[in-house]
């Protein structure tokens, strides 16, 4: 074999390698696309349509901090969310959408994990990530760690993969298939996966979702 034929198999070992290497790095790999349903949490006294939009298969959310929970007489902030009806207690499970946050929206959850039943005074979620306006867009672990910045006005893809366990379990947070966080969950609890813009601000924000896709294995 002469050096040029050398060089040439060297190159198709690389390409073959990187194709590889990128192929194992999926976060999906080994997981199995599974159904979902939900049903819808809004301004109690507003019809969905008021603050939902859905063209093109991108989910449009907003909500104003003005705004009515989701129930009357509730405490809580106003939001606009999807709250999936696939709620799990123990096993591998996955959220996994591509995501849009306009610009000025602060302080607003648009995807968590929520502890339906948990004992007593432990947390109500194992996860949320909000987005602040700093930096054109910071998007944080609650209110600390940083996970993304320059997050505002671009579709950015985002999995959430939870190992829960009867004990402690593991979850795994990945911006275009980039792993950006791993976290133990807060222990045992029957949850489930949340989407939309919970405002824990003020005015108005908004999150758009595309490509929503459910995984467990």
């Amino acid at each position: 074999m002469n050096r040029r034929s050398v060089l040439r198999a060297g190159a198709v070992l690389l390409a073959t390698g990187a194709t590889t290497a990128a192929r194992l790095a999926d976060p999906t790999d080994g997981w199995t696309r599974t159904s979902f349903t939900y049903s819808w949490q809004k301004p109690w006294n507003l019809d969905l349509g008021d603050r939902h939009s859905y063209s093109g298969g991108v989910h449009r959310m907003w909500v104003y901090a003005a705004d009515e929970p989701f129930e009357e007489g509730s405490s809580t902030d106003p939001r606009t969310e999807m709250r999936w009806k696939n709620d799990y207690r123990t096993g591998d499970r996955m959220w996994d959408a591509d995501v849009y946050l306009p610009s000025g929206s602060d302080g607003a959850s648009f995807v968590q994990i929520l502890r339906s039943v948990r004992p007593s005074g432990t947390p109500a979620t194992d996860i949320m990530l909000n987005v602040y306006d700093t930096n054109g867009g910071t998007v944080r672990r609650y209110d600390g760690t940083v996970l993304k910045t320059g997050a505002y006005d671009t579709w950015f893809n985002v999995k959430i993969a939870h190992s829960a366990s009867s004990g402690t379990g593991t979850i795994k947070v990945y911006f275009d298939d980039s792993l950006v966080l791993t976290v133990a969950d807060r222990g045992p609890a029957t949850r489930y996966f949340k989407n939309g813009v919970y405002n824990h601000g003020s005015g108005r924000v908004e999150a758009r979702f595309r490509d929503i896709r459910y995984w467990t294995r």
